[in-house]
Protein backbone atom coordinates (compact mmCIF):
# COMPACT_ATOMS: atom_id res chain seq x y z
CA UNK A 1 0.00 0.00 0.00
CA UNK A 2 1.39 3.40 -1.01
CA UNK A 3 1.73 5.82 1.88
CA UNK A 4 -0.16 9.11 1.88
CA UNK A 5 1.43 12.40 2.79
CA UNK A 6 0.90 14.67 5.78
CA UNK A 7 2.52 18.09 5.47
CA UNK A 8 3.22 20.00 8.67
CA UNK A 9 3.55 23.66 7.76
CA UNK A 10 4.87 26.51 9.86
CA UNK A 11 4.32 30.21 9.15
CA UNK A 12 7.39 31.94 10.57
CA UNK A 13 8.60 35.50 10.98
CA UNK A 14 11.89 36.06 12.81
CA UNK A 15 11.74 32.76 14.70
CA UNK A 16 15.38 31.67 14.49
CA UNK A 17 15.47 31.08 18.26
CA UNK A 18 12.43 28.78 18.27
CA UNK A 19 11.88 27.05 14.94
CA UNK A 20 14.62 24.39 15.19
CA UNK A 21 13.06 22.98 18.35
CA UNK A 22 9.61 22.86 16.75
CA UNK A 23 10.88 21.07 13.63
CA UNK A 24 12.94 18.58 15.63
CA UNK A 25 9.88 17.55 17.66
CA UNK A 26 7.56 16.89 14.70
CA UNK A 27 6.66 13.16 14.75
CA UNK A 28 7.81 11.75 11.40
CA UNK A 29 6.70 8.11 11.77
CA UNK A 30 3.54 8.13 13.85
CA UNK A 31 1.36 6.07 11.47
CA UNK A 32 2.20 3.20 9.09
CA UNK A 33 0.06 4.61 6.27
CA UNK A 34 1.42 8.18 6.27
CA UNK A 35 4.69 9.95 5.57
CA UNK A 36 5.37 13.36 7.10
CA UNK A 37 7.11 16.35 5.53
CA UNK A 38 7.78 19.77 7.03
CA UNK A 39 7.12 22.99 5.14
CA UNK A 40 8.17 26.43 6.39
CA UNK A 41 6.65 29.64 5.08
CA UNK A 42 9.25 32.28 5.92
CA UNK A 43 7.26 35.52 6.02
CA UNK A 44 9.99 38.01 5.16
CA UNK A 45 12.20 37.25 8.17
CA UNK A 46 15.17 39.54 8.70
CA UNK A 47 17.02 37.01 10.87
CA UNK A 48 18.25 33.48 10.05
CA UNK A 49 14.87 31.73 10.29
CA UNK A 50 15.16 30.08 6.86
CA UNK A 51 18.76 28.94 7.40
CA UNK A 52 18.00 27.50 10.83
CA UNK A 53 14.87 25.76 9.51
CA UNK A 54 16.85 24.09 6.72
CA UNK A 55 19.53 22.93 9.13
CA UNK A 56 16.86 21.57 11.47
CA UNK A 57 15.41 19.34 8.74
CA UNK A 58 12.64 21.26 6.97
CA UNK A 59 11.83 19.53 3.68
CA UNK A 60 10.71 22.68 1.89
CA UNK A 61 11.05 26.39 2.61
CA UNK A 62 9.22 29.21 0.85
CA UNK A 63 10.57 32.67 1.65
CA UNK A 64 8.64 35.88 0.97
CA UNK A 65 10.87 38.84 0.01
CA UNK A 66 9.09 41.00 2.59
CA UNK A 67 6.71 40.58 5.52
CA UNK A 68 3.20 40.00 4.11
CA UNK A 69 1.34 38.97 7.26
CA UNK A 70 0.24 35.78 8.98
CA UNK A 71 -2.91 35.46 6.88
CA UNK A 72 -0.87 35.55 3.67
CA UNK A 73 1.61 33.00 5.07
CA UNK A 74 -1.15 30.56 6.05
CA UNK A 75 -2.84 31.01 2.67
CA UNK A 76 0.42 30.13 0.93
CA UNK A 77 0.97 27.21 3.28
CA UNK A 78 -2.40 25.67 2.48
CA UNK A 79 -1.84 26.09 -1.25
CA UNK A 80 1.66 24.61 -1.08
CA UNK A 81 0.41 21.61 0.91
CA UNK A 82 -1.90 20.84 -2.02
CA UNK A 83 0.95 21.29 -4.52
CA UNK A 84 3.00 18.85 -2.42
CA UNK A 85 0.16 16.28 -2.74
CA UNK A 86 -0.72 16.27 0.95
CA UNK A 87 -3.93 14.51 1.93
CA UNK A 88 -3.75 16.20 5.35
CA UNK A 89 -2.18 19.50 6.35
CA UNK A 90 -1.26 20.52 9.88
CA UNK A 91 -0.43 24.12 10.66
CA UNK A 92 1.58 24.86 13.78
CA UNK A 93 3.06 28.16 14.91
CA UNK A 94 6.86 28.28 14.83
CA UNK A 95 7.11 30.02 18.21
CA UNK A 96 7.41 26.86 20.33
CA UNK A 97 4.16 27.50 22.19
CA UNK A 98 2.23 24.56 20.72
CA UNK A 99 3.21 20.88 21.20
CA UNK A 100 4.47 19.17 18.00
CA UNK A 101 4.28 15.87 19.88
CA UNK A 102 0.48 16.17 19.77
CA UNK A 103 0.25 16.49 15.98
CA UNK A 104 -1.04 12.89 15.72
CA UNK A 105 -3.79 13.73 18.24
CA UNK A 106 -4.87 16.86 16.37
CA UNK A 107 -5.17 15.14 12.99
CA UNK A 108 -6.65 11.88 14.34
CA UNK A 109 -10.27 13.04 13.75
CA UNK A 110 -9.36 13.74 10.09
CA UNK A 111 -7.67 10.37 9.66
CA UNK A 112 -10.76 8.78 11.24
CA UNK A 113 -13.03 10.77 8.87
CA UNK A 114 -14.91 12.34 11.79
CA UNK A 115 -13.83 15.87 10.91
CA UNK A 116 -12.46 17.96 8.05
CA UNK A 117 -10.95 20.72 10.17
CA UNK A 118 -9.48 20.50 13.67
CA UNK A 119 -8.08 22.75 16.39
CA UNK A 120 -5.48 21.94 18.98
CA UNK A 121 -7.62 23.44 21.73
CA UNK A 122 -5.76 25.16 24.57
CA UNK A 123 -8.89 25.86 26.57
CA UNK A 124 -9.95 22.20 26.51
CA UNK A 125 -6.44 21.20 27.57
CA UNK A 126 -3.76 22.82 29.73
CA UNK A 127 -2.38 26.36 29.55
CA UNK A 128 0.78 27.64 31.21
CA UNK A 129 1.91 31.24 31.31
CA UNK A 130 -0.93 33.05 29.50
CA UNK A 131 -1.60 36.50 30.91
CA UNK A 132 -5.09 37.51 31.94
CA UNK A 133 -5.60 40.18 29.24
CA UNK A 134 -4.60 37.72 26.52
CA UNK A 135 -6.85 35.01 27.95
CA UNK A 136 -9.78 37.45 28.01
CA UNK A 137 -9.07 38.51 24.43
CA UNK A 138 -9.18 34.88 23.33
CA UNK A 139 -12.49 34.38 25.12
CA UNK A 140 -14.04 37.42 23.47
CA UNK A 141 -12.99 36.61 19.89
CA UNK A 142 -13.93 32.95 20.33
CA UNK A 143 -17.37 33.95 21.64
CA UNK A 144 -17.87 36.20 18.59
CA UNK A 145 -17.17 33.27 16.26
CA UNK A 146 -19.46 30.96 18.24
CA UNK A 147 -22.35 33.45 18.13
CA UNK A 148 -21.94 34.13 14.41
CA UNK A 149 -21.73 30.43 13.54
CA UNK A 150 -24.26 29.25 16.15
CA UNK A 151 -21.77 26.59 17.15
CA UNK A 152 -19.90 26.32 20.44
CA UNK A 153 -16.15 26.85 20.00
CA UNK A 154 -13.56 26.66 22.77
CA UNK A 155 -10.41 28.07 21.15
CA UNK A 156 -11.02 30.14 18.04
CA UNK A 157 -7.49 31.58 17.98
CA UNK A 158 -5.51 28.34 18.17
CA UNK A 159 -2.20 28.31 16.29
CA UNK A 160 -2.36 24.54 15.72
CA UNK A 161 -4.91 23.32 13.15
CA UNK A 162 -5.49 20.30 10.96
CA UNK A 163 -7.06 20.25 7.49
CA UNK A 164 -8.36 17.57 5.17
CA UNK A 165 -7.37 17.88 1.51
CA UNK A 166 -10.84 19.14 0.61
CA UNK A 167 -10.73 21.76 3.38
CA UNK A 168 -7.33 22.99 2.16
CA UNK A 169 -8.56 23.23 -1.42
CA UNK A 170 -11.65 25.23 -0.47
CA UNK A 171 -10.31 27.43 2.35
CA UNK A 172 -10.30 31.16 1.71
CA UNK A 173 -8.48 33.76 3.82
CA UNK A 174 -9.63 37.22 2.80
CA UNK A 175 -7.00 39.38 4.51
CA UNK A 176 -3.26 39.17 5.01
CA UNK A 177 -2.90 40.34 8.62
CA UNK A 178 -4.31 37.24 10.31
CA UNK A 179 -6.33 34.14 9.48
CA UNK A 180 -7.84 32.66 12.65
CA UNK A 181 -11.41 33.95 12.70
CA UNK A 182 -12.10 34.37 8.98
CA UNK A 183 -10.77 30.91 8.13
CA UNK A 184 -12.99 29.18 10.66
CA UNK A 185 -16.05 31.17 9.61
CA UNK A 186 -15.28 30.42 5.97
CA UNK A 187 -14.87 26.66 6.41
CA UNK A 188 -17.79 26.08 8.78
CA UNK A 189 -20.14 28.12 6.59
CA UNK A 190 -19.13 25.85 3.73
CA UNK A 191 -20.20 22.83 5.79
CA UNK A 192 -16.84 21.45 6.85
CA UNK A 193 -16.92 19.56 10.14
CA UNK A 194 -14.89 20.98 13.05
CA UNK A 195 -13.53 19.04 16.02
CA UNK A 196 -11.40 20.43 18.84
CA UNK A 197 -8.67 18.30 20.44
CA UNK A 198 -7.26 19.14 23.90
CA UNK A 199 -3.57 20.11 23.88
CA UNK A 200 -0.96 21.39 26.32
CA UNK A 201 0.17 24.97 25.71
CA UNK A 202 3.12 26.97 27.03
CA UNK A 203 3.57 30.69 26.32
CA UNK A 204 6.77 31.43 24.42
CA UNK A 205 9.97 32.04 26.36
CA UNK A 206 12.00 33.47 23.44
CA UNK A 207 11.17 35.87 20.61
CA UNK A 208 8.22 38.23 20.38
CA UNK A 209 4.67 37.93 19.07
CA UNK A 210 3.65 40.13 16.14
CA UNK A 211 0.23 40.75 17.72
CA UNK A 212 -0.53 44.35 18.69
CA UNK A 213 -3.95 44.83 20.27
CA UNK A 214 -5.03 47.93 18.33
CA UNK A 215 -3.88 46.56 14.97
CA UNK A 216 -5.47 43.21 15.73
CA UNK A 217 -8.87 44.68 16.56
CA UNK A 218 -8.92 47.14 13.63
CA UNK A 219 -7.89 44.43 11.16
CA UNK A 220 -9.83 41.41 12.43
CA UNK A 221 -13.26 42.87 13.18
CA UNK A 222 -13.77 44.37 9.66
CA UNK A 223 -12.54 41.09 8.15
CA UNK A 224 -15.08 39.09 10.19
CA UNK A 225 -17.85 41.42 9.04
CA UNK A 226 -16.74 41.11 5.42
CA UNK A 227 -16.52 37.30 5.60
CA UNK A 228 -20.02 36.99 7.08
CA UNK A 229 -21.45 39.09 4.24
CA UNK A 230 -19.82 37.08 1.48
CA UNK A 231 -21.92 34.45 -0.34
CA UNK A 232 -21.15 30.88 0.67
CA UNK A 233 -18.88 29.20 -1.86
CA UNK A 234 -17.17 25.83 -2.10
CA UNK A 235 -18.82 22.75 -0.62
CA UNK A 236 -22.24 24.20 0.31
CA UNK A 237 -22.51 26.13 -2.93
CA UNK A 238 -21.79 22.96 -4.89
CA UNK A 239 -24.43 21.02 -2.97
CA UNK A 240 -27.01 23.75 -3.64
CA UNK A 241 -26.27 23.64 -7.37
CA UNK A 242 -26.60 19.85 -7.43
CA UNK A 243 -29.94 20.05 -5.58
CA UNK A 244 -31.26 22.53 -8.16
CA UNK A 245 -30.05 20.29 -11.00
CA UNK A 246 -31.82 17.26 -9.51
CA UNK A 247 -35.00 19.27 -8.98
CA UNK A 248 -35.08 20.30 -12.64
CA UNK A 249 -34.87 16.72 -13.94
Amino acid sequence: MDKQKVVVFMPAHNEESNIASVIARVPRHFHPHYTVEVLVIDDGSTDNTAVVAKQAGADRIISFPGNRGLGAAVREGLAECCRMDAVIGLMIDADNEYPPEQIPDVIAPIIGRRADYTFGSRFKGQIRGMRLHRRLGNYVFTLVQALLLRKWIYDGQSGMRGFSREAMENAEIIHDYNYAQVLTINLIRQGFRLEEVPISYQVRTMGQSFIKFREYVTSVIPAIYKEMRRPVTGRKAGKAIRRKERASL
